[in-house]
């Protein structure tokens, strides 16, 4: 691993300076407040000096500006870091940079990605972040902190399991960020996993209904990030994942195949992300208080057998500002080996428990055992 001449970096410690990169974000100012009240003092970054000025002056926090384009600004802007933990996307583009950096200075990474491609990027890095000393765990938000947690604990309680389900009803509205992010990926369409390899399907490949505790919803096939996650951590060959959908959207999914190269163009990208950025913001702490996130999972063996088990957590957004601290302080604490790790390889099935609001609910299996909850 190259590294600019004359840096030479520390070893990652138990403890030290958390540096939340993207906080005057949506999400990022999100994760910053949380922080704040678990009794962190996060050093914010970024790119825009105003902005964190202003709100590191609220929140009686340092700051640092940095951009991610310049290698060497990178390595100045991680000096005395201990672990960073990135909330500015789309991470299709900055995750690269970043992780570059945490390499070079020995600085360990956590990301809020729900990006797939990501994801694979990282885990292709195992060796040399274990060489280094360096822990990589992307996805400690609503993607994938919870939906990793619902296919360990399917896992645990059904070992050799060949296929996995996985599906959630977000209650709430997008942020700009999250909005951006998808539909910088529409023309792609959907992935799946079979045989534990990644399989390209056409958007909306797959319609079934779930329910989620209040009766069947249509979701249809998304190419959500378990599809890459959930392999590394249960190591089920096949794996779906699906989204509760209205009519409207699996019907533009579906018409998404035929226009695919249209809406990946360029200037078609542009005017969307010019209209996103105008009309949306995202869930104000009413909405969030509000909302809900319903998840449902099952796994099935190849002689019949099947578990399922149902999720409930707080709002996406607040879940994820929730769970972010959540993994940042287990990793300060020295508590994640290094290396690539999903949320479950790092800290148990179990982490979305240690988080208040979500609760869990085991289904009845084949076998006749009856249901049973857990929650914080």
């Amino acid at each position: 691993m190259s590294r600019p001449e004359g840096v030479t970096p520390a070893a990652p410690a138990a403890g030290g300076a958390l540096l939340l990169y993207g906080a005057t974000g949506y999400t990022g100012e999100l994760i910053a407040r949380r922080a704040v009240e678990r009794g962190l003092r996060p050093l914010l970054a970024g790119r825009s000096a105003p902005a964190l000025a202003t709100l590191a002056a609220e929140l009686g926090l340092p700051h640092r500006v940095f951009a991610l384009d310049d290698a060497a600004a990178v390595d100045a802007g991680l000096e005395g870091v201990a672990a960073v933990l990135h909330a500015a996307g789309p991470f299709s583009r900055t995750s690269r940079p970043m992780v570059d950096g945490c390499l070079r200075r020995r600085v360990h990474y956590l990301d809020i990605t729900g990006e797939g491609a990501v994801f694979g990027a990282l885990a292709r890095r195992d060796a040399e972040a274990r060489a280094a000393g360096v822990t990589l765990l992307p996805g400690v938000g609503f993607d994938v902190v919870p939906t990793d947690g619902l296919a360990a604990h399917l896992a645990r309680r059904l070992p050799g399991a060949t296929r996995l389900t996985l599906a959630f009803k977000a209650v709430g509205q997008p942020s700009r960020g999250t909005t951006l992010t998808a539909l910088e990926g529409i023309h792609l369409g959907g992935m799946i996993r079979r045989g534990g390899k990644l399989t390209r399907v056409p958007a909306a490949w797959r319609t079934r209904d779930f329910d989620f505790g209040r009766g069947p919803v249509t979701c249809m096939t998304i190419p959500w990030g378990d599809v890459w996650t959930a392999w590394h951590t249960t190591g089920i060959p096949d794996i779906e994942v699906y989204l509760a959908a209205p009519r409207a959207l699996r019907a533009f999914s579906v018409v998404s195949r035929f226009v695919g190269p249209l809406l990946g163009s360029r200037p078609v990208q542009r005017a969307l992300a010019a209209l996103v950025t105008s009309k949306l913001t995202g869930p104000d702490a009413a909405a969030r208080a509000r909302g809900l996130s319903l998840l449902y999972g099952e796994v099935e063996h190849a002689d019949g057998r099947r578990a399922a088990a149902r999720l409930t957590t707080p709002e996406g957004y607040a879940f994820t500002a929730l769970a972010a601290v959540e993994c940042a302080e287990r990793v300060l604490a020295g508590q994640a080996r290094p290396g690539f790790l999903t949320p479950s390889l790092a800290f148990g099935p179990d982490l979305s428990l240690s988080i208040a609001g979500v609760e869990r609910l085991d289904l009845a299996l084949a076998d006749g055992t009856g249901p049973r909850s857990s929650g914080a």
